[in-house]
């Protein structure tokens, strides 16, 4: 009796898998036009392989409107301005004195504290030319870091990483 029940819902979930797989396939047709908007959306940023990379990373891009595009890049510099706030502070403890670093500390509290949290309002609000300069001032700020030093700064990895990435969302919201 419980074989007969086991192979009764094993036929079941056969046939569902058959009749349904179809239907799955189907869903896999929708991320190349998810693909070309990226393409295309990409494309219009002073960076389209990074801007691409980064999008296609983030599962959120698969079924995004550009609209949604910005938003996910908003969240991208966030991350990498939380990365650079932390590389200044671990320096600011070894060189608390260091008015370079302090200068950096404030360009990217400022990215963090406001230009990112506006241009998140701002892309889904719709108002995306108030989002296009937060990230270009979150650019902006990020180079004034590097420039507050004469030469390479301990942080130009990352104020570059974070330049770029501001660019292309400010390119994302224009």
């Amino acid at each position: 009796m419980m074989t007969l029940i086991f192979l009764t819902k094993l036929i079941m979930i056969l046939v569902c898998q058959i009749v349904f797989l179809p239907m799955g396939q189907c869903s896999i047709d929708f991320w190349p036009m998810d693909a070309k908007l990226i393409d295309e959306t990409c494309q219009k940023t002073p960076n389209p392989n990074l801007c691409v990379s980064s999008l296609k990373s983030d599962p959120r891009s698969s079924g995004a409107d550009v609209k949604g595009l910005g938003i996910i890049m908003v969240d991208v510099v966030k991350a990498k301005a939380i990365i650079g706030q932390n590389k200044v502070s671990g320096l600011l403890k070894q060189s608390p004195g260091d008015l370079r670093l302090k200068v950096g500390s404030g360009d990217y509290d400022a990215i963090s504290n406001h230009q990112v949290p506006n241009a998140s309002l701002a892309f889904s609000r719709d108002i995306p030319h108030i989002a296009e300069e937060d990230m270009s001032e979150a650019a902006d700020e990020a180079r004034a870091c590097e420039l507050s030093f004469s030469g390479r700064s301990p942080l130009t990895d990352v104020n570059n990483a974070v330049a770029d990435v501001a660019a292309i969302t400010a390119a994302i919201a224009n």
